[in-house]
């Protein structure tokens, strides 16, 4: 007996009804980037490795998968390097190629490739999968699809302000009526490092604070002493461990604890005219906070960091994130390009839309009336009406056989069809509700209208 076949760890198969769910979040998406002004772009899905690696960091650069060179691709190693069992030295004799990591990296080498066919400010989105050789869990894929909008070309706070909107925009019409929108900027954790004597340890720094929800103040006070800060600089850090109220409260807060550092003050000054342009166009839905523990993607940004929570209630988390990098197309030789860009989890926010049950009924609706075959002479006027049907841009189609009636309407119950045509008689169609059991004579006018 033949095995059963499986797919590889961290990968799935999506049913017609998922694929449906998967592309209403798209849709959306879709829809508002294109009325924000955002263009689509698409990139390779396997890009040459030396445009992926080292810029994600040294954990990054393992969770990236690597392609084998095509045909012996032994051929060209020494056999000295096989004994050596130096793998990085190895991998890059025998693997010149890799799947995308993220899609902002593939966008800052497109941007340097076709500088000079773009125009300046660049808006454009990305609907894309990308592939990461992480360890699989809840809303964690090795194969996802990442959703990002970017602006490059300009410096301009507007910019921030317009990707707050965009968030706040679609995740009002899929329903999430109270994600969190948190903002923070690099410039205040690099000045809060700096103040309390810790500047060579910002990453280390701000990796431990990030974690202040998870672990609490004893466990990142217990992590940033391993890592050499001080006693002294926690006592100077100790107003970060209690940190509420109002934004506008917590910038005077900042205010007085970054007063001797010229970067902190700067993010200070960058935040406040985010928060307070907001406050005064207003969000639809989504609540902004700043959170001065926020440290996502400190490699490459250098100005505000976004990353959306799910509402309260559901165990998930960011389902989105981005922030501003002032030089990341450098990384490729065109400096002084500043950007700025956010990401949707489309995989995450499926998982909350599932668990809310925010889904629209009608989403999986495919086809909207199944017309029985009743032998060869009926079935033409069937596939006529059908065709008639189609050419509304109604979704009908015609069981292929001529089966036991009782097969094919329990056929349209299983794929959720919910007319059946039992009769055809010219322009005239015997028509049956499967959700109601209701039985009607409809001219072909009066189906159309029913249909719809």
């Amino acid at each position: 007996m033949a095995q059963k076949p499986s797919i590889p760890k961290g990968t799935r198969d999506f049913s017609p009804a998922e694929v449906a769910k998967r592309n209403y979040i798209i849709d959306i998406m879709r829809r508002h980037f294109e009325q924000f002004g955002f263009q689509p772009i698409e990139t390779p899905s396997f890009e040459n490795s030396d445009t992926l690696m080292g810029k994600y960091g040294e954990e990054g650069d393992r969770l990236i998968f690597k392609i084998l060179n095509s045909g012996d691709y032994l051929e060209k190693v020494p056999t000295a390097e096989f004994q050596s069992i130096n793998y990085k030295k190895l991998t890059t004799k025998i693997s010149e190629k890799a799947l995308r990591y993220d899609l902002t990296v593939p966008f800052a080498r497109y941007v340097v490739q076709h500088q000079n066919e773009i125009e300046f400010p660049f808006k454009r989105y990305q609907i894309q999968p990308v592939w990461r050789a992480d360890r699989p869990q809840k809303g964690r894929f090795r194969e996802f699809y990442q959703c990002d909008a970017d602006v490059v070309g300009s410096t301009s706070l507007w910019q921030e302000v317009e990707l707050v909107q965009l968030y706040d925009s679609v995740f009002a019409e899929l329903g999430l009526k109270a994600v969190t929108i948190k903002i923070n900027n690099r410039k205040i954790l690099s000045g809060i490092a700096e103040v309390i004597g810790a500047s060579d340890k910002l990453i280390d720094f701000t990796i431990a604070l990030d974690k202040l929800d998870k672990i609490g103040e004893e466990g990142v006070k217990k992590e940033m002493i391993e890592k050499g800060i001080s006693e002294l600089a926690l006592l100077k850090v100790q107003p970060l461990f209690n940190f509420r109220g109002t934004i506008g409260e917590k910038l005077e807060m900042l205010s007085v604890l970054l007063s001797a550092s010229e970067d902190g003050k700067k993010g200070i000054e960058e935040l406040r005219f985010i928060c307070d342009n907001l406050a005064q166009l207003g969000l639809k839905q989504a609540n902004l906070e700043l959170d001065v523990t926020l440290a996502r993607g400190l490699n490459y940004y250098t100005g505000a960091i976004f990353e959306v929570s799910a509402p309260h209630g559901v165990t998930m988390g960011s389902i989105g994130g981005g922030g501003r990098y002032d030089d990341l197309t450098g990384i490729f030789g065109l400096k002084n390009m500043s950007g700025v860009g956010i990401s949707f989890g489309l995989d995450r926010i499926y998982i909350v839309l599932e668990e809310l049950n925010l889904f629209p009924e009608t989403v999986t609706t495919a086809t909207r009336v199944l017309f029985l075959n009743l032998g060869e002479n009926q079935a033409y006027d069937a596939m006529k009406a059908v065709t008639l049907l189609r050419g509304e841009n109604i979704k009908a189609e015609m069981y292929p056989d001529a089966a036991k009636l009782d097969k094919q309407f329990k056929h349209a119950e299983r794929r959720g069809i919910p007319f059946v045509v039992k009769e055809v008689e010219g322009l005239n169609y015997t028509v049956k509700d499967l959700n109601t059991g209701e039985q009607m004579q409809l001219s072909f006018d009066s189906i159309v209208q029913k249909l719809r």
